[in-house]
């Protein structure tokens, strides 16, 4: 069957790469809006946020999964997991290298997982980060990438200075079946509203803060209303959740500085995602081991 150049596309694709190698920053440009936390903190994302880039054209839905890594922890084994299904669901395939780090064994070891969907499923390269780095970077680093697997298409990007983002764009929607809208005009994540709050306050919490917290942080709204009286306020109830005292101390800091910056922070994104003023309390709790308790898994969400 041949296809009309001028026939409207729809479908999803979904970025893969190592932890921290530009996955979420890429949605977040691709869509125009913030739908995937970023972190400089590896692993922050944990749900498949889903963006919609709506053009004339074509709609394209962008899943944004964990990044894929050896697990340690039953966490860690429900994130691969969602991973995989993701894959064997979309359309077409990112893989995201960052243009700053060599294609090392992680790069490599997730090339030979998308060698299995690869069949079925087209995948592209992308090096990502690409304003880091020289001209001269950017052409070894595609030849390197080259090697890795076979490629449906190789591009390299920035999304800080949205450098071929558009040739990007244009390369997945290729790849996309005919069909028709699949969202309406306008929406720009199928995430509850929930999800995406949750996601804006660990991301706060997760500024500027040491290395051990990223893995041990969820956050869980627990109630969210308007104000009583009030069309102009919501009420945002949350609850951090950390696995250690240890932990509970630096999330909060001294006289409860650190939380308060927190707030504010993450008060700003809501708002903005939101469009309206809200109360945000905050509570830090302690869910011992949460990572390797099924029950407790299940309960924040995962």
């Amino acid at each position: 069957m041949t296809s009309s150049a001028d026939a409207h596309r729809s479908g999803f694709a979904c970025f893969v790469g190592r932890p921290n190698a530009g996955k979420s920053t890429l949605t977040n440009r691709l869509v125009g809006s913030k739908v995937a936390i970023t972190s400089s903190k590896p692993q922050t994302t944990r749900h498949a946020i889903r963006g919609i880039v709506h053009r004339p054209d074509a709609q394209l839905i962008i899943v944004d999964t964990p990044g894929l890594h050896r697990p340690r922890t039953l966490l860690g084994r429900r994130l691969n997991d969602l991973v995989y299904e993701t894959w064997s669901e979309v359309d077409v395939v990112g893989l995201c290298v960052p243009a700053d780090q060599k294609v090392g064994p992680g790069d490599r070891f997730i090339a030979t997982q998308l060698a299995k969907v690869a069949r079925r499923t087209p995948v592209l390269g992308i090096v990502t980060k690409t304003d880091l780095v020289s001209k001269e970077q950017v052409a070894q680093q595609l030849l390197d990438l080259q090697q890795v697997m076979d490629f449906a298409d190789l591009v390299p990007v920035s999304a800080v200075d949205s450098f071929q983002v558009d040739v990007l764009t244009n390369l997945l929607v290729e790849q996309l079946p005919e069909g028709p809208q699949l969202y309406p005009d306008g929406e720009l994540t199928d995430e509850p509203e929930t999800t995406l709050i949750a996601e804006l306050i660990r991301e706060a919490a997760l500024e500027g803060v040491r290395d051990e917290l990223p893995h041990s942080l969820a956050v869980t709204i627990e109630e969210m209303l308007p104000r009583e009286g009030r069309d102009d306020l919501i009420d945002v109830h949350a609850v951090l959740y950390v696995e250690r005292s240890s932990q509970k101390a630096i999330v909060i800091g001294r006289r409860g500085e650190r939380l308060r910056e927190v707030g504010s922070q993450a008060r700003r994104h809501i708002q903005a995602l939101l469009g309206s003023k809200i109360y945000l309390d905050l509570h830090v709790k302690i869910a011992k081991d949460w990572q390797r308790d099924p029950k407790q898994l299940r309960k924040l969400g995962f």
